[in-house]
């Protein structure tokens, strides 16, 4: 299956999708040490994202997520890619700063974790192994 969004960062990025149906924040919901989610309302609390195709329906919280995203990166707990069904400047912010391809315009819903995916975000594209 190929899902056609929009551009917010630009590369490629190829690995196992984990999938939030709740909107995510960064700040005090994702530890930047560890790359672990501890929002306590997230569906995919305790989850690992580091190294993992992140999707999830659009950010919320303060701006200081975007400094999280970037801690992310440069402490290695980053996600390889992040896809959303709608970018808002904090995540959107984040990813720029941090370099990490990024997808808008995903049905979030036609998405679960533990597949593989392959984001070419230069195209606006995820294609998902079935």
């Amino acid at each position: 299956m190929k899902l056609k969004g929009r551009k917010i960062v630009g590369g490629k990025a190829e690995g196992e999708l984990i999938v939030s149906q709740k909107p995510l924040s960064f700040l005090g919901g994702v530890d930047p040490e560890t790359g672990v989610i501890t929002d306590a309302e997230s569906d995919i609390r305790g989850e690992r994202i580091a190294e993992k195709i992140l999707a999830f329906p659009r950010g919320k919280g303060s701006t200081v997520g975007s400094y999280i995203i970037y801690a992310l990166k440069k402490n290695g707990k980053a996600p390889k890619a992040i896809i959303v069904g709608e970018a808002e400047t904090i995540v959107a912010t984040g990813a720029i700063i941090a370099g990490i391809p990024m997808v808008d315009g995903i049905d979030i819903s036609k998405l679960k974790s533990g597949v593989r995916v392959r984001v070419d975000a230069d195209k606006g594209e995820v294609e998902v192994d079935e």
